[in-house]
């Protein structure tokens, strides 16, 4: 006699099958460029040397990561969606402000330091954003909601 299969496991269970969607990111120009997270660094650092200071990455969910940076620190900004305030590294340790951020329309903008990071730490943080879709349990920052 043949046994039954004993179906799907339950909800729950220790057999619970867990299935990951992996979310894509693509820099947000004209002719959208997927990026990886090995590459993501290499990118932004191409961009800079072009001085193209300011880089928004869409996900395939429709969240978006801003990065701005004058070189030396940078705004690392993650978003749910449109019109979300997100929320942003930050360095509790940073005094005074950071000058020479460059917006892509021509803005010049300057942030409290303490809302920027250096930019090795935020080439850091956008790698991990880009390959697991969340902030590095680690990484201080503020929740703007």
């Amino acid at each position: 006699m043949r046994s039954a299969s004993p179906g799907p496991p339950a909800l729950g269970s220790d057999r619970e099958t867990v299935v990951l969607v992996l979310e894509h990111w693509a820099i947000d120009e004209d002719e959208p460029a997927r990026v990886e997270s090995g590459t993501v660094v290499e990118i932004l650092r191409s961009r800079i040397a072009s001085m193209r200071l300011e880089t928004w990455l869409t996900s395939s969910s429709g969240r978006l990561l801003a990065f701005v940076t004058n070189t030396e620190r940078a705004m690392v900004i993650l978003l749910e969606g449109e019109g979300d305030p997100g929320e942003h590294a930050v360095d509790p340790e940073a005094v005074g402000s950071s000058e020479g951020f460059v917006l892509s329309k021509g803005q010049h903008d300057a942030y409290p330091a303490e809302d920027t990071v250096p930019l090795s730490e935020a080439f850091g943080l956008v790698k991990h954003i880009v390959g697991t879709g969340s902030w590095p349990a680690n990484a201080p920052r503020v929740i703007d909601r």
